[in-house]
């Protein structure tokens, strides 16, 4: 059975996820772990409930929560997600996210390089 890497990390995700290059994200409370194609990005999410997404708009993107709960804002509109909801952020809408819990999500993005990886 894979091992968490830090008995004080709190994320679902197994080491072979974890293993993968960790995305540069310029937001408190937020990390996520990067797998491509060269075509689209896959994140896969680890959120504090103290972390806050401002308003911002980039590619298409789809997620699936896998634990916890945020509303989630896409163009004005605020809707509560839950483990096993899926959303769709379409191309350029504005779009914000407040978390309630510790939150595990999945987004893919519809782009290569939504995210860096960290240096």
């Amino acid at each position: 059975m894979d091992k968490m890497k830090n008995s004080n990390d709190s994320t679902v995700y197994p080491d072979f996820i974890r293993d993968l290059p960790e995305a540069d994200i310029p937001v408190k409370g937020i990390r996520g772990w990067l797998l491509g194609d060269g075509r689209r990005q896959a994140l896969f999410m680890d959120i504090m409930p103290e972390a806050i997404v401002p308003p911002h708009s980039h590619c298409a993107q789809w997620g699936i929560m896998v634990k916890g709960e945020m509303d989630l804002t896409i163009k004005g509109v605020a809707k509560r997600i839950r483990p096993g909801d899926n959303y769709f952020i379409p191309e350029g809408a504005e779009h914000s996210a407040k978390f309630h819990s510790h939150v595990t999500v999945i987004d893919i993005f519809d782009a290569p390089d939504r995210y860096k990886a960290k240096k």
